[in-house]
């Protein structure tokens, strides 16, 4: 009965909500016609209230702009409620081949810098045709236009202030897909991110004609543990045999182009971000699990493509879109202090789309607003990376040891550590079963992973000051291994102290109830990436490894800024698996897709630590 009240009064809010945008807004649908002559459908949203003219509010997505009809409403309208309550007209296009608009759908449209035909279209010129009719057609609108999005809307978003239409006045690329094989949702360092795109496209799929999108039954892993479903399935080749069975050429786009060759390449819409003449506020999340790296291309492109036009970066600590679907206090158990997303929604977003299409005051936001984790604090600065900021290095030591004083020659020692890496019982990414990629890996406790025998684990002493670091986290690994290739997993770890009284007051600020676990001796994820061994030169032409041949492998994760409080300790881990968050390398030197069982096997892999092949972590360090 419980259970039952619960349901009913989510429905009845839900009722609510929808007869508050109903009561308000007049809703319409059009088939908007583009140069090529297909028709994209479209959703408009227009105040009742005619007293006063409206900028457009406009998100372009391929997720369908359900409900359709003219007499079905959504919920709530914009990217918060005070853009409902203020009053804009609120637009949602179903995007080229998909749901309800005609032509075909290209994943990752890319842009054509020089159309030669009203035939070459891209994301581009539909927003710019989609721009001229909604202000030739739609009455009591005031002439500006606005655009926003989250991960795939975010790259529309992005594509589609390019060249961009003089009455597009600001937009918001949000957790904007920007390079897939390079840091966002398909590769990291080369290795493919197994479980969440398996996810993603046994349900997003390919469609022929226009139609109405209906809800899918959910997969049936056989199983609630995702290490257990993805070791059984084998070589990721088995994932077609067995499940995809044709029906998703998507997927086998992006599981067998596993090199960054051409189709990643015209994919990239950062180098594309010219003639952008709006205001642009791109915002990501620390923790975001599908397209952290996303928002830092489009911050940077834009900053250094597009002069002259206001260009700002937020990041906050949230997931993937959490900044518009929770409150940001917390991610599993660690907590941030504040509702810090009620913040960025009230104080950041909602006044700059009412300074740019309303003429609001002033907002005067920094070019880089971001959140410092671990100290739990909103920091401002000129630019991003914060220009202040030193580079050290984080050296892996004799006995576990991690400090910023490099190796000494020593006769005696030990130049290396070593652990056997085996492909067909790699490291899991969480310590407890799930299907899904669960965004809480994005800091979780890491002790569990400590304990395993192919995990190296270094550690600083408990620090006598704060130490924040602002910037990207690049390790600088002299390595070597018995197979011809093989990843290596980083992960950077913020270790608190062993007693819960040491801890001092940092988290006594949590309005949300106690962490559901204690904290005392907890070793958060501050930031992990693989790199794949075989890529350590080139993406695009990758190179095996000469069995015990030493090599140098240098990557860079992404961005943080984060403060190790005083007295917690600096951890390192390094692993040769991640799994099933990423693809097992079978360590031999392969084409992994069509990697057979036979294939995968042990291998030695050994991190070296001396003073003319000193291991180590290069961070930016803040005064």
């Amino acid at each position: 009965m419980l259970r039952l009240g619960r349901f009913a009064s989510l429905e009845g809010a839900q009722n609510e909500q929808e007869s508050g945008v109903r009561a308000h807004y007049a809703k319409y649908e059009y088939k908007i016609p583009m140069r090529d002559g297909k028709y994209l459908f479209t959703s408009v949203y227009a105040p009742k209230d005619a007293s006063r003219p409206y900028p457009f509010l406009i998100t372009r997505t391929p997720y369908s702009v359900a409900p359709y009809g003219p007499d079905a409403y959504r919920r709530s309208l914009g990217p918060s409620p005070e853009f409902q309550d203020a009053g804009y007209i609120f637009v949602y296009q179903d995007v080229r081949g998909r749901n309800m608009s005609e032509g075909t759908f290209v994943e990752m449209n890319p842009h054509i810098d020089h159309k030669k035909s009203s035939s070459e279209v891209d994301e581009s010129s539909d927003m710019h045709d989609t721009v001229d009719w909604l202000l030739k057609n739609v009455p009591n609108n005031n002439g500006k236009v606005g655009i926003w999005g989250i991960s795939y809307p975010g790259f529309y978003t992005s594509a589609s202030i390019i060249d961009s239409h003089p009455a597009i006045r600001a937009a918001s690329p949000e957790a904007p897909m920007t390079d897939l094989f390079m840091g966002d949702d398909s590769y990291h360092g080369g290795a493919f991110m197994l479980a969440a795109n398996f996810g993603f496209y046994v349900f997003f799929k390919p469609q022929s004609v226009p139609t109405l999108p209906s809800p899918f039954p959910p997969f049936d892993y056989g199983t609630n543990d995702g290490y257990e479903f993805y070791r059984n399935m084998g070589p990721i080749s088995n994932a077609e045999t067995r499940y995809f069975k044709g029906t998703n050429p998507l997927w086998d786009d992006q599981a067998n182009h596993d090199t960054y060759d051409d189709y990643w390449k015209i994919r990239n819409i950062a180098p594309h971000l010219h003639n952008i003449h709006c205001a642009v506020l791109t915002v990501g999340g620390w923790f975001d699990a599908e397209d952290l790296a996303g928002p830092f291309k489009v911050y940077a492109a834009v900053k250094k493509y597009d002069r002259g036009i206001f260009n700002a970066l937020v990041v906050g600590p949230w997931v993937h879109g959490g900044w518009a679907r929770y409150d940001g206090e917390r991610l599993g158990d660690v907590t941030f202090g504040s509702n810090t997303a009620g913040f960025f929604r009230r104080q950041i977003l909602f006044p700059f789309f009412e300074q740019y299409l309303k003429n609001g005051p002033d907002t005067g936001l920094p070019e880089a607003y971001v959140f410092e984790t671990g100290s739990n604090a909103w920091r401002k600065y000129p630019s991003w990376p914060p220009p202040n900021r030193t580079e050290r290095t984080l050296y892996l030591r004799e006995n576990g040891g991690l400090s910023f004083d490099p190796p000494r020659p020593s006769a005696n020692a030990t130049t290396y550590d070593e652990y056997i890496s085996d492909p067909n019982r790699p490291v899991p990414f969480v310590a407890y079963p799930a299907t899904d990629v669960p965004q809480e890996y994005m800091d979780s406790d890491q002790r569990f992973a400590q304990t395993r025998p192919d995990v190296l684990v270094y550690q600083s002493q408990p620090l006598d000051a704060d130490l924040t670091v602002a910037g990207p986290v690049s390790p600088r690994l002299f390595v070597s291994t018995s197979g011809t290739d093989s990843d290596f997993v980083v992960k950077l770890i913020d270790v608190y102290p062993d007693r819960e009284q040491d801890l001092g007051d940092e988290h006594s600020g949590n309005d949300v109830g106690p962490p559901r676990v204690t904290m005392a001796g907890y070793e958060q994820l501050v930031r992990g990436e693989p790199m794949r061994g075989k890529f350590r030169r080139s993406f695009e032409r990758p190179e095996p490894f000469t069995p015990g041949r030493i090599e140098e492998i240098d990557f860079t994760m992404p961005d943080i800024n984060h403060t190790f409080r005083r007295g917690h300790r600096i951890m390192v881990q390094v692993q040769s698996s991640w799994f099933p968050l990423v693809d097992r390398n079978p360590q031999t030197f392969e084409n992994i897709p069509d990697a057979k069982p036979e294939d995968f096997r042990k291998a030695t892999e050994r991190v070296y630590r001396t003073p003319t092949q000193s291991s180590g972590i290069v961070v930016d360090v803040l005064p």
